[in-house]
């Protein structure tokens, strides 16, 4: 709930929330002489690194392309974008962990806890963390007092099993700007391959780091069924924004296109990976909730019966 006025810029919420939030973390979890996770000895050991700032260990395998590990959460806040929040007022924003949460769930809440407190946004309005709640039953994890004891066990999704739904069609829409890459250069109008390709890579990196393991299927096979699928409507628009970093003072951009494309083929083997896809988000820079969408139905076209004209008697 905000105390006072809380701004958040356009476009740029998730970023604003991650950014706060790492700034923080990083002063309740580590030494004040530490310069950086990178250069930390003891790294391996510091919530701090582990959860923001997590490096790939010596000798440590995981999906090739990868060079560092993912950031183990993905913010998401772009309906806050631009929104002026009035004193009295509640707001939320998603939180999607992939780390144990008994690990990680605690720090989170006490940075923002610490966070609300010295204020949000750049006008650093002041605000009170009242609750934190499950997605998506709702359940109760902190009060506003103190953490409850129970934790969520999270989602499961099953992504080599046998499919007898017959789906043809769906529509994809992305929510937040998305940058999707093929073979080093970005694409624009997203084919379902180039789609499910990022999908499998993120889905697998993650389970690598975080749930025990990488995917155990054939990527190339997946890959090769997932050329049949084609588009066959897309309304989607490019979004140009960028970030400025506060430690080093750069510009980073946070573009992509966002709007709805749909798809017709054999999908129903796929749509685990887009299901579980709807969390994890794809493509470029996830953490600060680009890359987020949602999996529509679609009906398919039926041939309507031509009916004779006959003229009124």
């Amino acid at each position: 709930m905000a105390k006072e006025p809380v701004v958040f810029p356009p476009a740029k919420a998730g970023n604003v929330l991650r950014g706060a939030f790492g700034s923080i973390f990083r002063k309740l979890a580590c030494a004040p002489e530490c310069q950086s996770a990178a250069r930390c000895e003891i790294a391996e050991a510091c919530p701090y690194s582990a959860i923001f700032e997590p490096r790939r260990r010596i000798n440590q395998s995981g999906p090739s392309g990868f060079a560092e590990r993912p950031r183990p959460f993905v913010f998401r806040a772009w309906h806050l974008d631009g929104a002026k929040i009035d004193r009295g007022k509640e707001f939320s924003f998603d939180l999607i962990l992939f780390e144990s949460p008994e690990k990680a769930l605690p720090y989170f809440v006490q940075s923002f806890r610490d966070l609300a407190r010295s204020g949000i946004g750049p006008g650093r309005g002041r605000a009170l963390l009242s609750a934190v709640e499950t997605l998506p039953d709702g359940g109760t994890l902190y009060d506003g007092r103190r953490l409850h004891g129970g934790m969520p066990e999270g989602l499961r999704f099953a992504f080599n099993g046998h499919f007898s739904e017959k789906i043809g069609r769906l529509a994809i829409r992305f929510l937040s700007p998305t940058e999707l890459k093929f073979q080093g250069q970005v694409v624009n109008r997203p084919e379902f391959s180039v789609l499910l390709r990022r999908l499998r890579d993120r889905i697998s990196n993650l389970r690598s780091f975080y749930q025990g393991g990488p995917l155990d299927l054939d990527f190339e096979a997946l890959g090769r069924e997932a050329e049949k699928v084609r588009i066959v409507k897309s309304c989607l628009r490019q979004v140009e924004t960028h970030r400025l970093s506060s430690r080093t003072g750069q510009r980073h951009p946070l573009s992509g296109f966002v709007g709805e494309i749909e798809y017709a083929g054999e999908i129903a083997q796929f749509l685990p990976f887009l299901k579980a896809g709807e969390w994890t988000g794809v493509g470029r820079q996830t953490v600060w909730g680009k890359g987020s969408f949602c999996v529509q139905p679609v009906m398919e076209p039926r041939h309507r019966p031509i009916r004779p004209h006959s003229d009124p008697p």
